[in-house]
């Protein structure tokens, strides 16, 4: 069941993460990234710390793994992923009906991702689910990546929007809602969230639910009691 930490309004839009959010590849992206280890001769990684690191962009997390190699090991992981990413792809439960509940209440979508741009729409084309977003906005779209808040922006200007609190953030990690904070979103957090709490210090959730369904049934309970 949903746990509401604040008072909060009905959104007039709503920014999704994308991995384990809405969709789910985690084989994919640890193959890719253990074929990367592998080639620079380092151990390879189970998935809580593949899941763990994919919190970030490729963008920040190479460096700090792979030193002065990044740039090489970056490059084997996404040629090895996008050989792959498209079959290991898979709908998160409930999410194309909770995309579904918050259209035919008039709710402009749109997804801001740490998946590099490209490979992003890519996966959103496959599924047919394009046209269901104002934006799609990925890693080096925009000036930096989440936490971030410009890919904030730059999904919502393409949309017509400003950043507000009647924006919502749905995302599973500590860097969504950190992102959220930073642009001034109402940050709504699916799943688990991290293992350790203190990762969400200053960025608490102000909504939390276990996962697509949870948030879908929430938003049908609650629509018309919702403040505007």
């Amino acid at each position: 069941m949903a746990e509401i930490a604040e008072t909060f309004v009905r959104p007039r839009a709503v920014l999704f993460d994308w991995d384990n959010t809405l969709v789910e590849n985690w084989r994919t992206i640890r193959a890719a990234l253990n074929a990367a280890l592998a080639d620079a001769g380092l151990p390879p990684m189970e998935m809580e710390q593949v899941m763990f690191q994919a919190r970030h962009s490729a963008q920040d997390i190479f460096p700090k793994l792979f030193g002065d190699g990044w740039r090489h090991a970056r490059t084997i992981f996404y040629d090895h992923f996008a050989q792959k990413h498209l079959a290991g792809l898979s709908i998160m439960p409930g999410a194309e009906e909770l995309l579904d509940v918050l259209r035919e209440r008039g709710v402009i979508l749109a997804v801001v991702s740490n998946k590099k741009g490209d490979l992003l729409r890519r996966e959103i084309d496959f599924l047919g689910w394009t046209a269901r977003f104002a934006g799609i906005v990925g890693a080096q779209d925009a000036s930096a990546d989440k936490p971030d808040p410009a890919p904030v922006h730059l999904a919502l200007d393409a949309a017509g929007l400003l950043a507000s609190g009647d924006i919502w953030l749905v995302g599973d990690t500590d860097i969504d809602m950190r992102t959220a904070v930073a642009a001034g979103c109402y940050p709504v957090l699916v799943g688990l969230g991290p293992s350790d709490p203190a990762l969400l210090e200053g960025a608490q959730p102000a909504l939390r639910c276990h996962n697509c369904d949870d948030l879908a049934g929430f938003v049908r309970r609650h629509w018309r009691t919702i403040s505007v």
